[in-house]
């Protein structure tokens, strides 16, 4: 086996668990016979082009320890597009530290990241192992169950419309409806995991909509006026990336980040939830607010949930073991075994199917309508998010 230092990034968006798998990248590779030093890119492969790293056998124990529970990507983040005059600055930096085993934790854009890393230097000649640790609230990260980040996140979006849904429903003399947007450029699994605020047909959200299925604004404001018919007020959810059929996104967003995706809610763009707002109020002239949070879902560590702290410091300790027995080229996956009990174990992937496709939420899931999901949704998130809070109503007579 290789022998050498090991560095190790977080790149694009943070979560709430992030950091555990850092430390289990780190808990791992401080154990190993293998590794002598363990680094992290400050900036991700920005620290990297700089020659900025990190040395943790320098850092404060308590603090690594600590870090395991601590929402924010702790060594910094990027979304730099790897280019080719990158790779020679990268080169001299493994050289001049060593390394010999590389980690990133990220999306889809990371792992293709390592995939580049790890081929070029091959064909340099330098030995060299990467492997990716799974980490998106998006959860549209192919060839796993689910990724770390993606439970918390949920949580934290279904106890949010649960929560805001309460003052909606006593608040609708003032306000006819709401509308709460999440984050999630093409699949719609944050939005999906509101529905778990509902436990009766007046419950919100009573709407649901899915970057999976196509907007269709006439179908959409029927059953807004039926929901307001049926409930007093009406409570919608969207995922920040729908389009129309056409594929023109329903936010009139334009910017753009450096990997060609859409920035929904960028400075000179609207958010699809403004969007559905100003054709809810067109349309029947009612009152009403929308809420987008953006990145609060992303790191609200209040609400992280203890099995995605487990799970995602087990993956980067997995990521770990699986360098130092040979295997390098792919990322780590949880396959999930059962519903119930839940039980997973981890698995691997190659680095390039993740690079090049993505996990959109398979139709079974959404219900017939398309605005709203299904039964099978329920008891795939329903393990990962737990119970959720029970609150109380008062009963009144219909008059």
């Amino acid at each position: 086996m290789l022998k050498g230092n090991a560095l190790v990034g977080q790149s694009g968006g943070p979560t709430s668990v992030i950091n555990a798998s850092l430390i289990g990248v780190v808990d791992a590779s401080m154990k190993s016979k293998f590794i002598g030093k363990i680094f992290g890119m400050r900036f991700a492969i920005e620290g990297v082009l700089a020659g900025n790293l990190v040395d943790f056998s320098k850092q404060d124990t308590q603090a690594l320890k600590a870090l395991r529970s601590t929402p924010g990507s702790a060594l910094g983040s990027s979304r730099h597009k790897l280019k080719h005059p990158d790779f020679e600055p990268i080169m001299k930096t493994l050289r001049k530290f060593d390394i010999r085993y590389l980690f990133m934790i990220g999306g889809n854009d990371t792992m293709d990241t390592i995939h580049r890393i790890v081929e070029h230097a091959k064909s340099t000649g330098y030995e060299m192992v990467g492997v990716g640790v799974p980490k998106t609230v998006d959860n549209d990260l192919f060839g796993t169950d689910h990724t770390p980040g993606y439970a918390s996140a949920a949580r934290y979006v279904a106890m949010s419309v649960q929560q805001a849904g309460l003052l909606a429903r006593d608040m609708q003399r003032v306000d006819q409806f709401v509308v709460f947007q999440t984050v999630g450029r093409s699949a719609g699994w944050l939005p999906a995991a509101t529905s778990l605020a509902k436990k009766k047909p007046e419950d919100p959200p009573h709407i649901i909509l899915c970057p999976e299925v196509p907007f269709d604004q006439s179908k959409f404001l029927a059953a807004v006026k039926d929901a307001k018919d049926r409930f007093g007020f009406c409570s919608v959810v969207c995922g920040e990336g729908i389009t129309f059929a056409d594929g023109t996104p329903v936010s009139a967003a334009q910017v753009k980040d450096k990997f060609g995706n859409v920035e929904f809610g960028a400075m000179g763009g609207t958010s699809a939830a403004m969007m559905l707002h100003r054709m809810i109020h067109s349309e029947f002239g009612w009152r009403g607010e929308f809420q987008v949070v953006e990145s609060l879902m992303m790191a609200a560590a209040d609400r992280a949930v203890k099995l995605d702290f487990d799970e995602a410091y087990a993956c980067g300790k997995e990521a770990v073991r699986l360098a130092t027995t040979g295997q390098s080229g792919v990322m780590v996956t949880i396959n999930r075994k059962s519903n119930k009990p839940y039980k997973i174990e981890l698995g691997t992937i190659g680095l390039h199917e993740v690079a090049v496709h993505a996990r959109p939420m398979d139709r079974k899931f959404l219900d017939d309508s398309g605005l709203s999901v299904s039964k099978a949704f329920r008891a795939y998130v329903e393990p990962l998010v737990g119970e959720l809070p029970s609150y109380a109503s008062l009963k009144f007579k219909k008059k």
